[in-house]
C-alpha cells in the first residue's frame, strides 16, 4: 500500500512526492501524461497516468492506496469553475469507494470555511465537505498565498520595472512557499491525526506587493515597484491573458474577498502551523539571475 498523490507533478504535488521519498515512505504520483510518468518513476517513485475527470483511470489509480493526497485542479478556463470542481470531487467520492483508502489529506486554502462569495476559494469549501460521511479520516491543509503565483510576472517586470497586482500595493497578506506546503503534507500523511483536523499553514511572514517588488528588485537587480491595476480593468486583464467567462467571474470574487479580508485565516478550531522559507529565498531559487 501506498501514498497517493494528485497532482504530482505540480509545484505542491512534486514536493509531496520528494518529502515522502526523502522519509523512505511508498510513493504513487498520479499525473497526466507518460512523459510525467517517467519522470516520477526516475526519481524513486510508482506512477500511473489519470486525469480527474476519467473516473475509470481514476479508481484504477487509487486501488492500491492508504492514503491519498486530495486537490481541487483549474486553469481559469473552465465554462464552469465549481461545476467542474463538483464533477472532480464526484469522481473522488467514486474512486474512494471502489478502493482501500482510509485517509485523505485535502489541499484546501485560507478562506475555505466560507461556503460561497469567495470564488475560486469556493472549491475548497467544497474540498472540504466532498467526503463527508465515507468513514474515512479526512485532513485539511489551509495554506496562505502563494510565492509562486508572483512568477508570472518575472519577464514583464524586467522589461517594464513593473510588478502589476491586483491588490492595493501596501496591503499584507499572509504568504507561503509552495515547496514548504508539499512537505507540510508529507509529514501529515504520515501522522495520526484525528479526523477532520485543519491546518492554517503561514509562511514565515506577511508581505505586500510592494514588498514582492522590493524581493523582485534585489533579485533582479533592477528597480521594480508594484502598481495596482485598477479595479474597471481586472475584467479585461483576466480575458486577454484567456480566462473564462466564469473563470474571470470567480478570480474576481476571489480577488475582493482577498482585498476585503473575508478569505483571511478562520483560526477557529483549527490548528496554526507555519513555513520556514522567506519570499526573498524562494525568489532567489527560482528566478534566473541576470
Amino acid at each position: 500500500m501506498a501514498h497517493i498523490i494528485l497532482g504530482a507533478s505540480g509545484r505542491v504535488g512534486s514536493a509531496v512526492v520528494e518529502k515522502l521519498l526523502e522519509l523512505d515512505e511508498p510513493v504513487k504520483g498520479i499525473v497526466r501524461n507518460e512523459e510525467k510518468a517517467e519522470a516520477l518513476k526516475t526519481r524513486g517513485a510508482d506512477a500511473a497516468i489519470a486525469d480527474a475527470h476519467n473516473l475509470p483511470a481514476l479508481k484504477v489509480a487509487l486501488r492500491d492506496g492508504d492514503t491519498l493526497f486530495a486537490l481541487t485542479p483549474e486553469t481559469g478556463k473552465e465554462e464552469n469553475v465549481l461545476g467542474d470542481t463538483n464533477d472532480i470531487l464526484t469522481n473522488y467520492r467514486a474512486a474512494l469507494a471502489a478502493g482501500g483508502i482510509q485517509k485523505v489529506v485535502g489541499l484546501s486554502s485560507m478562506g475555505a470555511q466560507h461556503r460561497e462569495g469567495t470564488g475560486n476559494l469556493v472549491m475548497s469549501y467544497m474540498l472540504e465537505h466532498a467526503f463527508d460521511g465515507m468513514g474515512i479520516s479526512r485532513v485539511f491543509i489551509r495554506p496562505a498565498y502563494y510565492f509562486s503565483n508572483w512568477l508570472g510576472y518575472v519577464e514583464s517586470a524586467k522589461e517594464s520595472g513593473v510588478l502589476p497586482t491586483f491588490f492595493p500595493v501596501d496591503l499584507k497578506i499572509p504568504m507561503i512557499c509552495p515547496t514548504d506546503v508539499g512537505h507540510f503534507a508529507a509529514e501529515v500523511l504520515t501522522n495520526g491525526d484525528s479526523d477532520r483536523t485543519i491546518y492554517e499553514l503561514y509562511g514565515p511572514g506577511a508581505y505586500s506587493s510592494a514588498d514582492v517588488a522590493k524581493a523582485f528588485s534585489e533579485v533582479l537587480g533592477k528597480e521594480i515597484t508594484a502598481q495596482q491595476i485598477p479595479r474597471k480593468d481586472w475584467e479585461k486583464t483576466l480575458d486577454s491573458i484567456g480566462f473564462s467567462s466564469d473563470g474571470v467571474r470567480n478570480f474576481v470574487e476571489m480577488t475582493e474577498a482577498v482585498v476585503s479580508g473575508k478569505s483571511g485565516p478562520d483560526g477557529k478550531g483549527t490548528i496554526r502551523a507555519q513555513g520556514k522559507t522567506t519570499l526573498e529565498e524562494f525568489l532567489e531559487a527560482a528566478v534566473e539571475q541576470p
